[in-house]
């Protein structure tokens, strides 16, 4: 037990000294204190927590934390005088060369298009033919936009010299507002639906689950009432592309619908056929009218097929998680529920084909087609989706039978394993590192499954291995943390989970509504609402906005 107490405190020290060098000093004081809650008492002078502790009461939230900060936010949106797109970011060197309405000139264009769908596209959402797509912006046939709403996210990784001055996270936001400015929700067309979810995505990685779930139900309200599954097309790539948007709708709806807490608009049982095979689909000429049958020496590559089965996975683990924190599920129904979905996961991943398993052969093969992310993001999916199946049995109590927990809290560290360990291969090959916004979130959860091995494991070689993730998961947020404003806030979630871990690692890891909300929602402050009744949750209270706290420099590289 001390020596696995020893290298839980190396590591902690590490992380600590990391994770202070990317973040101003916290305010001591402020982190001592809770946001003051007074009595429902009429002219009430002083709140009860304070009374109760001698405490001057300050009548006003911690300084230097998300109460404090959100509340300057908002008095300073109230009070500020109305300005134009224009106006907001003009101190940028790539907005001032850029105006709100005019498209960049083509070879930027082209450099951004060409971003666009090596770390967005097949990951985030899938939308278009890339040759097809790639020939009509050349030739100025993309509607802007579109085209500025695909610049929003794929400029933040642009190396050109017209928005290198510029922080990356920061670079989307003049072709953010400049889509915003042209889309008009009347025109009920797959222009709009495109562009809504484009916008939602953007919406997403900022952190803004409000505004993301406005734009992916305006764009599943637009899919509904065009009725896009059995929409006319004028050949079989629209057609394709009409399945893909369709699907790419029912999968964000699973868990863009889960961080508000509202109901999916999405019909779950959809009679529309799954997309075709990507190398088959690649391969369409525009206005072909004949069906596309992959030859049979072309190994199989129905990358997105498999993530709409691993999404109708995740509804159920969504769904069956909610169900344990509201029913208190335990014994018989509890592995009833898990036996189901586990079943399920196991099924999915017996019936794939060879050349689509998870090895190293796959993935350098899926790469030499341009389809290397997109093949890590089907597993990164596979393995997040089996880390939240099995995550309540990390802090299961006395009361479940010992093998079932075992069994099921050692699924749960092969999933987060093998997830980073995938992570880190991306990281290692050219043309594969995956960089979208949500592997933070993944990441982190894997991360918190390191802990747990940390804190119980008497195993050496895994206290090492954990330790060894734990440090290059950090590494893979801090390179991710320069282009998604959501990072930050991912990072914030981490560090303050493990600091409750330190204070109570016995409850650290039962699930209850605020674990299910840490495994499931993206929201840049889901530290709003901690667990206030356990006063080892207290130190989410002081984080800082991490809006307040990112710092670039141009040109700067990310070893």
């Amino acid at each position: 037990m001390a020596q696995r107490h020893s290298l839980y405190s190396t590591f902690d020290h590490n992380l600590v000294l990391e994770f202070s060098a990317s973040k101003p000093p916290l305010n001591l004081q402020s982190t001592r204190r809770r946001r003051c809650i007074f009595p429902e008492v009429r002219n009430a002078t002083t709140c009860e927590y304070c009374l109760a502790r001698h405490l001057p009461c300050v009548k006003a939230a911690p300084k230097g934390g998300y109460y404090a900060q959100r509340e300057a936010r908002l008095h300073a949106e109230q009070s500020a005088p109305g300005t134009d797109a224009h106006d907001v970011y003009s101190e940028a060197s790539a907005a001032s060369a850029l105006t709100d309405t005019r498209l960049p000139h083509m070879a930027l264009q082209l450099e951004l298009i060409d971003l666009y769908f090596q770390y967005i596209h097949d990951q985030f959402h899938s939308l278009f033919h890339r040759p097809t797509f790639t020939d009509d912006v050349a030739n100025e046939r993309i509607p802007a936009v579109v085209l500025f709403a695909v610049f929003a996210l794929s400029s933040r990784f642009s190396n050109h010299h017209l928005l290198t001055g510029t922080a990356p996270w920061q670079r989307g936001e003049q072709f953010r507002i400049a889509s915003e400015n042209l889309l008009n929700i009347r025109h009920v067309s797959i222009v709009t639906i495109q562009t809504c979810i484009l916008l939602g995505a953007y919406a997403a990685a900022d952190g803004d689950i409000d505004v993301e779930n406005l734009y992916y139900n305006t764009a599943g309200r637009l899919s509904l009432l065009l009725d896009l599954p059995n929409q006319p097309a004028s050949g079989i790539l629209e057609r394709e592309l009409n399945t893909r948007t369709w699907w790419t709708l029912c999968m964000v709806d699973v868990w863009s619908s889960t961080a508000v807490k509202l109901p999916r608009i999405m019909p779950f049982a959809s009679a529309m056929p799954l997309p075709m095979d990507e190398i088959p689909f690649l391969s369409i000429r525009p206005h072909s009218t004949l069906s596309v049958d992959p030859s049979p020496s072309t190994p199989a590559s129905p990358l997105m097929a498999e993530m709409i089965k691993l999404n109708r996975v995740l509804s159920g683990v969504i769904d069956f998680n909610r169900r344990c924190v509201a029913e208190s599920l335990e014994g018989p129904a509890l592995e009833a529920g898990v036996r189901e979905l586990s079943t399920k996961l196991d099924d999915w991943s017996a019936q794939l084909p060879l050349n689509m398993l998870d090895t190293q052969e796959s993935l350098q093969w899926f790469v030499s087609q341009g389809l290397g992310r997109m093949f890590a993001a089907v597993y990164l999916g596979y393995y997040h989706y089996g880390q939240l199946l099995y995550y309540q049995f990390l802090g299961a109590d006395s009361s479940m039978p010992p093998a079932i927990v075992a069994r099921y809290a050692e699924r749960c560290k092969a999933h987060a394993d093998r997830l980073c360990d995938l992570v880190y291969r991306t990281f290692a090959i050219p043309d594969c590192k995956v960089l979208y916004a949500t592997v933070a979130h993944i990441i982190v959860i894997a991360s918190t499954v390191q802990i747990h091995t940390l804190l119980f494991s008497s195993n050496d070689t895994e206290i090492n291995e954990s330790k060894s993730r734990l440090e290059r998961n950090f590494r893979v947020l801090l390179e991710l943390r320069q282009y998604w404003t959501s990072v930050e806030s991912a990072m914030n979630r981490l560090h303050a989970f493990h600091e409750t871990c330190l204070r109570s690692k016995d409850n650290s890891f039962v699930l209850d509504r605020w674990l299910l909300r840490f495994l499931v929602e993206f929201a840049a402050h889901m530290e709003f609402k901690p667990r206030v009744e356990d006063p080892s949750y207290q130190a989410l209270l002081s984080l800082p906005d991490p809006t307040e706290e990112m710092t670039w420099t141009p040109h700067q590289q990310v070893d």
